[in-house]
């Protein structure tokens, strides 16, 4: 009897596991396409020239979407819990501005199909392959993805298999090692001050 009840434990908590993570994996790609759909819409028929308004609703629907703190942290690697509470809020502002001249410099990629490969949950946490179509270019964009406060965001993304936040993170610890911090920081303000998206 008491075999035969942790048995049917067991299959209840592996139906329920397996439910959960079904539901997490449907809920993520509805999001993901519902953002699709929006900025679809938003940017029209190809060869439409992109107006201001449509540039600022992108921005907010990018915002939305991607957690630029979790990103940005990985990116800075040790070195953002060593700087102060202000810089971290610097760094990250700086950080995410950067991130968004580069979304919305390449709006056409945004006219992709996207199919979906694979959708892994673990313990909050989500991993994300698809592929991207325009024209006759197949291109492989990844996500790892964590649920905030009851969403589901971004917290690195992979174009070709190259991390965003791997490859921010190599070229930043580069200049911290020649040059130190600060060095870094100058080189950040530099480039979100020639942004378009600040």
């Amino acid at each position: 009897m008491t075999k035969k009840f942790f048995f049917l434990i067991t299959v209840f908590m592996f139906i329920g596991s397996t439910l959960i993570a079904q539901s997490a994996e449907q809920e993520i790609r509805s999001m993901l396409d519902e953002r699709d759909e929006e900025i679809k819409e938003l940017l029209g028929p190809e060869g439409n020239q992109y107006s201001q308004e449509q540039r600022d609703r992108l921005k907010t629907i990018i915002n939305d979407i991607i957690d630029y703190r979790a990103m940005a942290r990985q990116a800075l690697g040790s070195t953002f819990d060593e700087i102060s509470d202000e810089k971290k809020d610097e760094f990250v502002n700086l950080f995410s501005t950067i991130i968004r001249d580069n979304s919305l410099n390449r709006l056409d990629i945004y006219r992709a199909e996207v199919t979906y490969d694979e959708i892994n949950i673990s313990d909050g946490s989500a991993n994300v392959r698809t592929t991207a179509q325009l024209d006759n270019v197949r291109t492989s964009v990844d996500y790892v993805m964590e649920r905030n406060n009851g969403n589901w965001v971004i917290t690195d993304m992979s174009i070709d298999e190259v991390s965003t936040a791997e490859s921010y993170n190599r070229q930043f610890q580069s200049i911290i090692r020649q040059h130190g911090f600060d060095a870094l920081m100058e080189s950040l303000q530099r480039r979100a001050a020639r942004s378009s998206t600040t």
